[in-house]
Order: structure tokens, then sequence, then C-alpha cells
């Protein structure tokens, strides 16, 4: 056992003797040690019952003969981060947690892992994790808000977000927003919509790294507690068959993660962070790809943040996801001779699944729409790419041309937008806010959701090249690559200038010659990076493109940096 390197021979004494000062038995010492890495947290909604989670799990492994030990990660609550400077370390607290759980688990020779995120940048910072380390390993996370409901209708967080809209726009009061505010978030749970963290933990089913239910089971539900159990006596099976990460995260598993994700609709911010697990993997995925993947694959569930779209308790009433994947698998989609950790392969795990909802879970001859929920553009202002959930922009403006409104952060945009001061066709641009220039790469629900609020979310588009949160709809494009700040195209964008957008044809264009544009280019001054000290300073040297998963450079291509100087 790996372990025996803190617990046996004479010269691992004073190793047994500090964990006994635990309380562990002889017994103990020879039985296999499961780190049991925990994002519990008081102040995010959906960690603040992951003790719960834990306990299971901790259960778990002792039944199945192992010896548990429960280590905590951070994590940030996207939701609480949203519109301040505290979004810019949403996305560079994913390399904090993957290192982070690195750490712990090669500081304490851990036989196996078992991980339990639950919100946005957690899971793929453990995700990432668990390919870079390669030890045997499960993950299990806290489950999905349940919905509120608000004068017999739904409600989630981002209809909180979109009334600040309506109030500006003085559609709503104050008191029916507070209303609101009150019933949006009713308990524990990730956000109940098929936003970052809830598309990121169905796509750890579809990878492989998640039991069946991972993804959707409802935070409060007895079943979320009974499959935290089963992780922890699972994680012993990995062990004793020796099934580590890389045997299940293969160029297929991530081919059927997309091809879910194209299917749900779901974030934007799944490509970046399944782009980044593969970097750990050792997989590369050209962006282009995601496109073929798209085009080949229908869009078969309308969830929130779409207008009317299901939340992820209908999702499971429905099947869930190994009843999506079902359905997949059955039109040819899924490459269903998958590893999982459940011991078995895809096919083999989803094959008892139905759908029991066909208006959740719709049909492949009767989709939502033909081709996958997101797109890539490409054309001269994203030579390298940008993403856009098109399942969630109105058809009129799938292809749009109109003159660009520029902001250089996203405050600028925000104060604009809730003062009025854009007229209906313009193209809204928010530079400056990607990996490197943000930095952090801050999400922009306020300024999509005032837009929705104000009923213009079918009027205008908005391009960045920051992130959009989960709960974003309308004609909102990011992930622009190369960004502002290394002086790609975006950088040279002004007032007036015409953007095409083409959805359909996945292109992205400015209507400015080239040698406008590199005249524009060569006259801007030096960037000077807004943050001069701490680790957002250390995370903006190291980043790489959103086109490249925003992971970090290798330290011999970090700027200034040598072969093993200290970064």
């Amino acid at each position: 056992m790996r372990s025996d390197t803190i617990k046996q021979g004479v010269e691992r004494a004073p190793h047994r003797s500090l964990l006994r000062a635990l309380g562990i038995t002889d017994d103990e010492m020879r039985r296999p040690f499961i780190g049991v890495i925990n994002s519990f947290s008081e102040i995010i909604p959906g960690h603040i019952h992951l003790h719960q989670i834990a306990q299971a799990v901790k259960e778990g492994v002792r039944m199945a003969g192992g010896v548990p030990f429960e280590v905590n990660t951070i994590g940030i609550c996207d939701g609480i981060a949203m519109n301040h400077p505290g979004m810019k370390y949403s996305l560079a607290s994913r390399e904090l947690i993957a290192d982070s759980v690195e750490t712990v688990a090669q500081a304490h020779s851990f036989d196996g892992l078992v991980l339990i995120p639950n919100c946005d940048k957690i899971i793929p910072g453990m995700l990432m994790a668990a390919a870079r380390l390669n030890l045997p390993t499960i993950v299990v996370s806290g489950g999905p808000m349940l919905a509120g409901y608000l004068d017999g209708r739904a409600v989630d967080l981002s209809d909180v977000f979109m009334a600040v809209g309506a109030v500006a726009r003085g559609e709503m009061t104050e008191a029916g927003l507070e209303r609101l505010e009150r019933s949006a978030c009713p308990g524990c749970g990730s956000c109940a919509g098929m936003f970052t963290a809830n598309t990121m933990n169905c796509l750890t089913e579809a990878l492989g790294l998640g039991l069946p239910g991972n993804g959707t089971i409802p935070a409060p539900y007895a079943d979320r507690i009974a499959l935290a159990r089963q992780a922890g006596m699972q994680v012993m099976e990995l062990l004793k068959r020796n099934i580590r990460p890389l045997d299940i995260l293969t160029p297929a598993a991530f081919r059927n993660a997309f091809i879910v994700d194209m299917a749900l609709g779901g974030s934007t911010n799944s490509v970046l962070h399944l782009l980044a697990i593969a970097h750990e993997a050792g997989i590369e995925i050209p962006l282009q790809q995601l496109n073929e993947y798209s085009d080949s694959t229908p869009h078969l569930c309308r969830m929130s943040p779409v207008a009317g779209g299901h939340h992820i308790e209908d999702l499971h009433r429905a099947g869930g996801i190994p009843a999506l994947m079902r359905r997949l698998l059955e039109g040819g989609l899924l490459e269903g001779n998958t590893l999982t950790v459940t011991g078995r392969t895809l096919a083999e795990n989803v094959a008892s699944a139905r759908v029991q909802d066909d208006t959740v879970i719709r049909p492949l001859d009767a989709p939502y729409g033909p081709t996958g929920g997101l797109a890539i553009l490409f054309g001269n202002l994203a030579p390298h790419g940008a993403v856009v959930k098109q399942s969630a922009v109105a058809p009129q403006m799938l292809q749009h041309t109109g003159p660009a409104r520029v902001f250089n952060s996203e405050e600028e945009a925000t104060a604009a937008i809730a003062a009025g001061q854009f007229t209906e066709g313009d193209v809204l641009v928010i530079r400056y806010e990607g990996p490197k220039g943000g930095p952090g790469m801050r999400e922009m629900l306020t300024p999509t959701a005032l837009l929705s609020g104000m009923g213009m979310d079918d009027k205008v588009a908005l391009l960045t090249d920051g992130r959009f949160s989960g709960a974003t709809r309308g004609a909102a494009i990011g992930h622009i690559s190369p960004e502002a700040a290394e002086r790609g195209p975006l950088a040279a964008v002004r007032d007036g200038d015409r953007i095409r957008i083409d959805i359909p044809n996945r292109t992205l264009t400015l209507e400015v010659d080239e040698a406008e544009v590199a005249r524009r280019l060569a006259q801007l001054p030096p960037w000077e990076p807004p943050i001069r000290s701490g680790y957002l300073c250390r995370y903006a040297r190291m980043v790489t493109s959103a086109s490249t998963g925003a992971v970090f450079r290798e330290q011999t291509e970090i700027p200034g940096m040598e072969r093993g100087d200290e970064p």
C-alpha cells in the first residue's frame, strides 16, 4: 500500500506515534488510508451541508475496510462574489484547489481519495487533481438545490439577478424584489438550474468519475446521503482493482462528456473546465472539435436559465443523467465501452435507465433543437475561438450585425446598462476581463441579468474576453481569445465599429480592414497589470488563454523565468 510509506518499518516509528495521537489502532495501521477531501464551507450554500456528506463517505470507507481521513479545501461562492473584485478570485481558485488536493494527498501518502465538491470551480479543481495524482479516486458532490416557489411558479437565483434589471426599468417594485429574494434559494445545494456547478456535477457522471445520480439527486434527499456512503465503499473497490482516474479519463470519456453537455445545453464554463481537466490527463482537445460534437448532437433538455426551462430536480425525476445517456447511447452518439468508477462500462451503468418524462429529456427525433446547446465561434475578432450558449439565444439574435459599444471593465458596462446608455441593436463589448487582463476572467452575470430584466436580452449582444455565468441567457459570447490584454483583436475595437455575429455558421467578425486593426493595435500603450501584488499578480503571470482552458503555463514558459526558478 502507498500509505506504508508513513506507517511501516522502524524508521517510521515517529510517524506512527503521530498517527496514534489521532486514535489510530494497530488494526487500522494495517488498512488502506483514504483521503476524504471535503470543501465544506459556511459561506457557500452549496457546501453548508457537506459535513453530512463527508460523514456518510467516511462510514462507507470504514464499512469497506478502509481508514478515512477528512481534510478540507477552500471554496468560493460565485453568486456572492459576483460583480465586485471578489469575482477575480473565482476562476483563479480552481488552481489553488487542484494544488491543495495534490499537496495534502502526496504529503500524507493516501492510498485513495474521495473528493467532495459541489460548486463552480471546486468541481473542476478537484477533477484536475484527480487526473494529476492518478490515485484510485471517486467524486461525490453535495447535490443541487431545490427550486424555490413564488406565486405558483418555480424560481431560482437567476430570477433574482434578472429582477434587478426589472426594478431598474420600473417593471418591478423593490418590495417585489425582496419577496423573490426570500424565495429563490430555499436551502442547501448548488443553485437549482443548469448553471456551471450542476453542469460540472452532471458531466462528472459522463466522464465516469461519479456514481450514477451524482449530478441530479437533490441535496436534501436521503438518496444523496446513501450515494455518499456508497462512494466511500466504492473507493475501496477501486483500490482493490487498481482502477485509477487515467484509466477512466480517456479521449472517449471526454467526447462523451462534451456530447452530454451539448444535449443538456450546459454552462459555457464547462468548455473551460473540461479543457483544463483534459490537459491534466495529457489529452489535447482542439476547440474546433467541439463544433463537430455540437453539430451531431440534438439539444434534448431545456434547462433554466433558458426561459421556461426545467430545474435539476425535474431532470432527476425524468431519470437523470443515466436516462439521458441511455437515450444518446441508443442513438449512437456515445461510446458505451468507457470505464467508470462503478467498475463497469458506461453502457452497463445505463442499461436499466429509462426516461420518465419526454418533456424534460426529449426524444432524439423531437429535440428542442437540432444541434447542441454550445457553439464555438471563430473569425477575425476571435482567431482562437469564443464560446456561446446558443440554446439560450433568441432566434432573431443568432445572426446579428450591429455597432460596437466598448467598455474596458465590467463595472463600466454595468453602470452604462443600468443607466440605459445603449441602443437596441448594439453589440456591447466588455474587454480586459480575460484570464490575464482581469485578472481572473470574471463572470458577467450582472450585466446580462440586467439586460434580461430590462427585456433587452433579445435586442442587444454582449461580447467579452471574460466569462458568463451558467445562469446567463441571451446573445452573450465569451472566452474571446486571444484576450485584449494579450493584444488580441478585441483590443482594437472602437465605438461604432460594425461587428457581425453568425452563430449558425460559427463566425464572429469585426468589419474593419485588417491593416486598420493592425495599426490600432500598434498604437496601444503597453498593457499594465491592474494588480501588482498577491496571488492574482502571480496568477496573471502564469495563466494561459481561455482557448486552452486557462491552465497555468509550465514553469519554463512563465515570462522572465528560467527552469528551476521559483514562481
